[in-house]
């Protein structure tokens, strides 16, 4: 009786997770914003692949908030360039395995990761021809520079990250203290954990 309820629940589960992951939104396509989806690349700080492709897929209400904190940064002069969107599970999980330092990567047998919800993005600003902003340091660089209350930085630093914060804050986007690239949505733990691979089309 207890193993048939068990089963039960993993079958409501899983089948929950891939419904859940199937609402999510690619925003891949939308030119208005800037890429470079990091780990589909080696050029991360695990050095290897860990994406099959280079998507970025949210919960619609946080790919909306974010459709919109671009379109306030346009007008300013900037655009969006996007790291990293949903992650699942188990990418999280390599990640923990190379670096099990919940200061800079979460544990995903802890809470995981608000990225393993699709509530959270990893991003910088550009300018919209697409130039470099100075933010201090590069992204995934785990350290105190990259901390947004460190402010032994130049003024044009500290000035590009209030602009990003102060942005991103109006759209419902929390920060994190050791990340000044990372942005959680507000509403992030109303979302599952999810696992499934990114939608890769072969």
């Amino acid at each position: 009786m207890f193993q048939h309820f068990s089963i039960v629940l993993v079958l409501i589960f899983s089948f929950s997770e891939i419904k859940a992951q199937d609402t999510l939104v690619d925003i891949s396509d939308k030119i208005e914003f800037d890429y470079e989806i990091r780990y589909a690349t080696t050029n991360n700080f695990i050095s290897e692949v860990l994406y099959d492709c280079a998507k970025c897929l949210l919960q619609p209400e946080v790919a909306q908030a974010l459709i919109e904190a671009n379109r306030y940064f346009c007008e300013k002069g900037y655009k969006i360039k996007v790291y990293d969107c949903y992650r699942p599970l188990d990418v999280q999980k390599k990640m923990w395995k190379k670096v099990p330092r919940a200061t800079y990567v979460a544990n995903p047998y802890d809470g995981a990761s608000v990225h393993n919800r699709a509530a959270a993005v990893d991003i910088t600003l550009v300018t919209l021809e697409g130039c470099y902003l100075e933010m201090g340091t590069d992204y995934d660089y785990f350290g105190r520079e990259a901390h947004i209350d460190n402010y032994n930085l130049s003024e044009e630093i500290l000035s590009n990250r209030k602009v990003l914060i102060e942005g991103m804050r109006k759209f419902g986007f929390k920060t994190i203290r050791t990340e000044w690239w990372h942005y959680s949505y507000e509403k992030n733990w109303q979302y599952p954990i999810l696992n499934e691979p990114l939608p890769c089309s072969n």
